[in-house]
């Protein structure tokens, strides 16, 4: 039996995600890009890729019923990592040229054009590690590989103890932004982890670390 954590990245028609497959690959993980609704349910983690518009992505899932999936793993306490539109689609609705898109309101706030002189955001940046951060553990300096115009510009999630404080990680373009989120079972970047050289697959192996199937 494959000591290798199995990892689904959900397969729902956005764009080529082959990259991250490999990624994680490399990263330690057994992944397989997958629409089995089985597979996606038993395996130790998933992964919701996005790529395009918020309104596209968040119709795919819902023709897809990637979002009740997505829901069923986190009301069973099961990893999910969103990854750049799949981290966007994760708050309550995404605003973007006038169109006003409801999303899977996992976490409260919108999703909206970032405050810079030059959009897209795209390229190498670095960003601050929020306190307690496992997916940026020994990776806190790096720097990641963003291609983004929207972006998660305020947290507003009030958590009570017993509950962990979420690990909030944040970049500056512009103006401050959310580059990733730890919150329980749900974790997600809006860098590409999978297009961020070494630093990328290791922050996908810390993440490996913290599966059920993985040795902790």
């Amino acid at each position: 039996m494959s000591s290798r954590p199995l990892v689904a990245v959900l397969d729902y028609g956005s764009g080529n995600v082959h990259s991250a497959v490999k990624a994680l690959d490399a990263a330690g993980a057994d992944a397989r890009l997958t629409s089995d609704r089985g597979l996606i349910r038993d395996a130790d983690g998933l992964v919701v890729p996005g790529v395009g518009a918020y309104s596209a992505v968040m119709d795919a899932l819902r023709a897809s019923r990637g979002d009740e999936l997505i829901e069923r793993r986190l009301a069973g306490g099961r990893p999910v990592l969103g990854i750049c539109v799949g981290m966007q689609v994760l708050f309550e609705r995404g605003v973007e040229r006038g169109v006003d898109t409801e999303g899977m309101g996992e976490w409260p706030g919108a999703v909206t054009e970032l405050d810079a002189a030059v959009l897209p955001h795209m390229g190498w940046n670095t960003v601050d590690p929020g306190e307690g951060s496992r997916l940026f553990r020994g990776i806190e300096d790096e720097r990641f590989y963003f291609v983004h115009s929207f972006g998660a510009q305020h947290w507003t999630l009030d958590v009570q103890p017993p509950f962990p404080q979420p690990a909030l990680t944040w970049c500056t373009y512009g103006q401050p932004f959310l580059a990733a989120v730890e919150n329980g079972p749900l974790s997600a970047t809006q860098f590409h982890p999978e297009k961020s050289g070494d630093a990328g697959i290791r922050l996908l192996a810390n993440w490996i670390d913290g599966l059920g199937g993985a040795t902790l």
